[in-house]
């Protein structure tokens, strides 16, 4: 299987990388110049391998999430084990994270704590999402409301004072929440408003719950600089999907997910099929974002994530039989203006950098 196979062949070409570099300049100069030939084009194909496979896994991983939850079984009855799937997700990215970290030399000396944390909200945060979704919150309302990420920052930030924004960042997060509350209500389905009340909750829930990570990520970040430890990317990948695999082992098995997941998974062995496949696609495009991380600037991996929820929000509006209103449609204007407004930001933003 490929899929399995393809994060160690791209993370054994992170390593292989440097090699062109150990040619002696002194030995034949064809062999220089070709060195820096493969470079050169290399660049290229290394960003369409990583930002091919983060588009792949990823838009597959949005298509079976929205299937998962949309699935019907024959008695009638629906998926609702959020906790369940991510014990399934998590669990795949630890397998990969696993080998991964073997291959390239786990690293000593990791504060846990920190990790068992971020590891803790993140899954909640996940399972929220997927919560959402079992609410009767469409995907492309879930995944625009996730891309307003930096409301609850920017919240967080005001509140706890010492931070202050342009009216353009201002503006982007309210196109971005504006455009995503304008394609909740230009849906043309009629119905299960109180559901899609409690998928709304959650979302928020989600949000909010992105936000703490991040504050957590960043102190995982001091603390294992403070003890002078550099995990490299697989360590990261590990950690973080161990604990939040533990985190959803203990939920699911508290509220009785591990078992109603597992019993509505053999009766219906075709849903089963498309959770194993989408705990796949996340592990996968888990390795790719990292290939992609150990080759470029994040920019380019902000940019790359940044266009593939656009990507995912479009494919599940003609693929999935979503019809929007014209209201629904300058909606996904709005919110999409929003995040590009953003992504554009963040690139003139770093060219200053790079200038000084």
């Amino acid at each position: 299987n490929f899929h399995s196979v393809a994060p160690l062949i791209f993370h054994f070409a992170i390593y292989i990388r440097p090699v062109s570099k150990l040619i002696p300049r002194g030995g034949s100069d064809t062999t220089a110049v070709m060195a820096e030939e493969k470079a050169g084009m290399s660049g290229a194909v290394k960003l369409l391998i990583g930002a091919g496979g983060i588009y792949g896994a990823f838009l597959y991983y949005g298509s079976l999430q929205e299937d998962v939850f949309r699935y019907t079984a024959a008695d009638g009855s629906t998926f609702k084990e959020a906790w369940f799937l991510q014990v399934l997700e998590a669990l795949a990215n630890v397998i990969i994270g696993f080998v991964g970290m073997q291959l390239t030399g786990p690293t000593k000396g990791i504060p846990m704590q920190m990790f068992a944390i971020s590891g803790a909200s993140q899954v909640t945060a996940k399972a929220c999402t997927s919560l959402a979704l079992a609410n009767g919150l469409s995907f492309p309302v879930a995944t625009l409301a996730k891309s307003g990420k930096m409301a609850p920052v920017m919240a967080g930030s005001l509140l706890l004072g010492g931070a202050s924004y342009s009216v353009r960042e201002y503006l982007q997060v309210a196109a971005i929440i504006g455009g995503t509350a304008i394609v909740s209500m230009g849906k043309k389905k009629g119905g299960g408003s109180s559901s899609s009340a409690m998928g709304v909750t959650y979302i928020i829930l989600s949000l909010v719950l992105d936000g703490v990570t991040a504050g957590f990520q960043k102190r995982l970040k001091t603390e294992t600089a403070k003890v002078g430890v550099k995990p490299k990317p697989y360590d990261f990948m590990f950690w973080t999907n161990l604990y939040m695999c533990l985190t959803a082992v203990v939920v699911a098995t508290a509220l009785g997910e591990l078992s109603t997941g597992l019993s509505f998974c053999t009766e219906n062995p075709e849903i089963f099929s498309k959770i194993i496949k989408f705990a796949v696609c996340s592990a996968v495009g888990q390795s790719f974002i990292f290939y992609t991380i150990a080759n470029f600037d994040p920019l380019i991996l902000s940019t790359v994530t940044t266009t593939r929820k656009i990507f995912s929000v479009l494919l599940s509006i003609f693929l999935k039989g979503h019809s929007l209103s014209l209201t629904g449609w300058s909606g996904i204007l709005l919110a999409c203006g929003g995040i590009l407004s953003e992504m554009q930001a963040k690139m003139s933003g770093s060219k200053k950098a790079h200038g000084h």
